[in-house]
C-alpha cells in the first residue's frame, strides 16, 4: 500500500524530531540519544528546521528544546528491557520501532490518523522500510476510546505494557489528563507510565522560567497553548488516584549526562513522572 504525505503534523512533533536530529549535526560527544531517522521524517521542512539548530545551535530556547527531547527519549527507552508491548501516547514522530528492528517489542503508535499519514508517507518517501512490530492505532485521545482501539489492533490488557506520553500533557486539560490516567490505571498490573510534565511556575528554576517566557506565547500563537502544570505532589496524587503505586519524578538534573563541553543543560521545567499500575 502506497501512502502519501497529508498534512504536516503539529509543530511540536517537527521541532521535537528537529532537535533529535540537530543532536546528531550540533551537539558534542558523547550523544545523549542517537536517532539517526529523525530528520528524514521532517519532509520539506527538514532544511529550514535544521539550519536553526545548524546556525543558532548555542542559543538558549534551541538547546532547551534539543535537551528536553533527548533526555526523555533516553530515559524511557531504557525502561524497555523485558517489556513486549510498548505503547507511545501521541506518537508523533517517533522513530524506537524503525530503529529496533528486530526486537521482540510490539509498538502501539497511537496518534490523529493524518499525522499517521503523514508519517508513513514520509517513511515510505525516503525508503525506510516499514516495521513489523508497530502497529498504527488511530485516536484523538481527548474524545476515542483508547482500550478498544489498542485491542483492535492486538494489544493484549492481561500483559504489562510501557506507555510513554510525552510532549503531550502541557498540551491537555487537568480533565483530560485525568481520563487518560484512568484508562492507563486499568492496565495489567506491573504496566509503568513514562510521562513529562511541566513545573508549576513558581517552581522552575532560573533557566526553566527564561525558556517558559519565551516559548509558551510561540506555542499559543500557534495553537498549542500550555494547558497544565503540576507539582511533583499533585501529579503523584493524579496518578495513585488512578491506580498506579509509588511515582519517581525525574528532573534533567538527575540524568547521567551531565556535564557537558556543549551548549547542552539542565533545566527546571519539564519533570518525567515514572510510576508503575499497583
Amino acid at each position: 500500500m502506497q501512502f502519501r504525505p497529508v498534512t504536516a503534523p503539529s509543530f511540536t512533533a517537527l521541532t521535537a524530531a528537529a532537535a533529535r536530529a540537530a543532536h546528531l549535526i550540533v551537539d558534542a560527544d558523547p550523544k545523549i540519544f542517537t536517532d539517526d531517522l529523525a530528520a528524514p521524517l521532517l519532509g520539506e521542512r527538514a532544511g529550514e528546521l535544521l539550519a536553526y539548530h545548524r546556525n543558532h545551535g548555542d542559543q538558549p530556547v534551541l538547546a532547551g528544546a534539543r535537551t528536553q527531547a533527548l533526555v526523555r527519549s533516553r530515559y524511557t527507552e531504557a525502561q524497555l528491557g523485558g517489556v513486549t508491548q510498548y505503547v507511545v501516547l501521541g506518537a508523533g514522530l517517533d522513530t524506537y520501532a524503525y530503529r529496533a528492528r528486530g526486537s521482540a517489542v510490539r509498538v502501539f503508535e497511537v496518534d490523529r490518523p493524518e499525522t499517521q499519514a503523514w508519517k508513513r508517507g514520509q517513511l515510505a518517501l525516503n525508503g525506510i522500510p516499514a516495521a513489523a512490530s508497530v502497529a498504527y492505532v488511530p485516536l484523538d485521545l481527548e474524545s476515542g476510546d483508547l482500550v478498544a482501539a489498542l485491542t483492535g489492533q492486538g494489544f493484549d490488557v492481561s500483559r504489562p505494557a510501557l506507555v510513554s506520553w510525552l510532549g503531550v500533557t502541557m498540551y491537555l486539560t487537568r480533565a483530560a489528563i485525568a481520563r487518560t490516567l484512568a484508562v492507563l490505571g486499568g492496565f495489567a498490573p506491573g504496566s509503568q507510565l513514562v510521562a513529562d510534565y511541566l513545573l508549576l511556575p513558581r517552581l522552575r528554576d532560573e533557566a526553566g522560567a527564561a525558556y517558559a517566557d519565551l516559548v509558551a506565547p510561540v506555542a499559543a500563537q500557534r495553537g498549542e497553548p500550555w494547558l497544565s502544570c503540576f507539582s511533583p505532589e499533585s501529579l503523584t496524587d493524579l496518578l495513585r488516584d488512578n491506580g498506579f503505586g509509588p511515582v519517581r519524578h525525574v528532573r534533567q538534573h538527575d540524568h547521567d549526562v551531565w556535564p557537558r563541553t556543549d551548549a547542552l543543560r539542565p533545566a527546571g521545567l519539564s519533570v518525567l513522572a515514572h510510576a508503575a499500575v499497583a
